[in-house]
């Protein structure tokens, strides 16, 4: 079956020469909207059951301001921490592999060069056009390494930065989560007050949750109405299960 006319437009405009180009270039660690999406999803879910299970407790609005907040900073900097240390652990482990490929390409260049011309033989090259590749790509030291940690590690030629990473997350968490806190922080500071703050809350809690699963979409193979309503889905049902266990548990003294 052949794929539906947009989907042909969009293959046009993503392969112009010009975008080629900059995707060719872009490093596979300078891309930290993973780790923004990472931190509002669990921004916002997080953020939201807790709003959820005080809401169903009927405990006292400064309390859900109280517990949101609290929770919005605590846990926004325990994962943006958890990423600094995942993503300096791939840093370090990725640093720790170049260096020792650099000392082996050092100490045994023949078996390293023969590493290259094995992996390509694989490829299917073979004859001059095999040992026309071995050449170019050893000639490079950088290329070289680089080629051998892909192919054999499957490991990034770069890494990513871990504060960056860090701080995408954390940004995020403190966005999408602050969503769910607003309503109630509204009517604590103005003299407008909202009638049903939680309702206010689930609405747009709900919104960002599909905004934020449609970016998702980014990463996977999925329409972004379908990651979205997933999101949103999963979302609804932490809530849920929070605001239960809250209605369920009100009553103990």
């Amino acid at each position: 079956m052949l794929p539906p006319k947009n989907i042909h437009q969009q293959l046009d405009t993503s392969y112009t020469s010009g975008k080629i180009s900059r995707r060719l270039e872009d490093k596979a660690g300078s891309n930290y909207l993973k780790d923004f999406v990472y931190g509002a999803v669990d921004g916002g879910i997080t953020t939201f059951a807790i709003v959820s299970g005080v809401a169903g407790a009927a405990l006292a609005p400064k309390i859900v301001v109280i517990m949101g907040l609290a929770n919005l900073i605590a846990d926004g900097f325990s994962m943006a921490v958890s990423n600094y240390l995942g993503s300096r652990t791939e840093t370090q482990l990725l640093e720790k592999t170049r260096a020792e490929e650099e000392t082996y390409i050092n100490i045994y260049p023949e078996e390293k060069k023969e590493e290259i011309r094995r992996i390509f033989a694989q490829k299917g090259f073979e004859g001059d056009m095999l040992e026309r590749a071995v050449q170019i790509i050893t000639s490079d030291k950088t290329l070289w390494v680089d080629t051998l940690l892909k192919e054999e590690y499957d490991l990034p030629a770069s890494g990513m930065i871990p504060w960056k990473a860090a701080t995408a997350t954390f940004i995020a968490f403190l966005l999408i989560g602050f969503i769910p806190v607003f309503p109630f922080l509204w009517n604590f500071f103005s003299q407008y007050q909202l009638h049903n703050p939680f309702l206010w809350s689930s609405i747009s809690t709900g919104c960002s949750f599909f905004a934020v699963g449609a970016i998702k979409s980014k990463f996977v193979s999925k329409p972004w109405y379908t990651s979205g309503l997933e999101t949103l889905i999963l979302g609804g049902v932490a809530a849920a299960l929070a605001y239960l266990v809250g209605n369920f548990l009100k009553g103990i003294e």
